[in-house]
């Protein structure tokens, strides 16, 4: 599975509005997409005009398939103040072992 994070500064106070519009014109167009599995958008309590949206992929491919040619092609509006910022969290190289209860 691969991860892509996509971080946006809305209008201020507009971030719920934003994560309504990634919902409403995103996702549909997201859910066709090769490898798609599923999106998650937070809005946060801290900075109102903070919005982060994490969508899962099958492979590293697929999400990067569609970077290069469908994500331009979406519509959302309210307009970020900013470009959004898209990275992609590194795995850890080795996850911690659960110990068995004693």
């Amino acid at each position: 599975m691969f991860t892509r994070v996509v971080e946006m500064t809305s209008k201020s106070g507009k971030s719920q509005e934003l994560a309504n519009t990634i919902n409403d014109r995103a996702v549909p167009i997201l859910k066709k997409q090769r490898g798609f599995m599923d999106e998650i958008v937070l809005v946060s309590s801290g900075k109102s005009d903070r919005v982060l949206a994490l969508s899962f992929w099958n492979k590293r491919e697929d999400a990067e398939e569609y970077q290069r040619e469908q994500y331009q092609k979406i519509p959302l509006r309210p307009n970020p103040r900013f470009a959004p910022l898209t990275y992609t969290p590194q795995p850890p190289t080795k996850l911690p072992q659960a110990r068995p209860p004693e």
